[in-house]
């Protein structure tokens, strides 16, 4: 079982990271299944707008709702994340080489979201990879307990994790 995360302060560097690894690997030829995000500036506002490129090849799904400029609570649109759960689900059929999700957040802490399908992953031995942040670490760690492993949040990190995995496999 191969569960790993990455872990950054700096805003949107996550989703960054995981993008351009998920393109990468598709570069070289990987079976790639999740979602990674890309947040855009929405002009006059202070939100951004948040969309998950469902792995392989699309759809981009928009997972945040505009609930305007005072708003404070999550903007997470619940249906809009278990469209792209359902999607990915799809994909890990045939098995991938690699599942990826952008974060385990909230919904995942509580039980919902992408959390039974990273379970269903492991159980079938695909290695995981996700982004972990501070409000959702403490869930994390609940649900991940001492199997996980925290990879230095760059490209060579986790280049030398998959790496790893695939030597392992061979």
């Amino acid at each position: 079982m191969a569960l790993a995360f990455v872990r950054t302060t700096e805003r949107g560097l996550t989703d960054r990271l995981l993008w351009t690894f998920a393109d990468s690997l598709q570069a070289d030829g990987f079976r790639l299944a999740g979602v990674v995000q890309t947040n855009s500036d929405r002009p006059g506002s202070r939100h951004c707008d948040m969309d998950v490129r469902v792995l392989p090849d699309g759809p981009v799904i928009r997972i945040n709702q505009v609930l305007g400029e005072e708003s404070r609570g999550c903007r997470l649109d619940p249906a809009a994340l278990e469209e792209a759960v359902a999607l990915v689900e799809a994909a890990l059929d045939p098995a991938p080489d690699l599942l990826i999700i952008n974060k385990f957040g909230k919904h995942e802490a509580e039980g919902r979201g992408f959390r039974p399908l990273i379970g269903e992953a492991l159980a079938r031995d695909i290695p995981v990879l996700l982004g972990v942040n501070a409000l959702n670490q403490a869930g994390f760690e609940a649900f991940a307990g001492d199997y996980a492993e925290e990879l230095a949040a760059d490209s060579a990190g986790l280049a030398a994790w998959f790496d790893g995995l695939r030597l392992q496999a061979a």
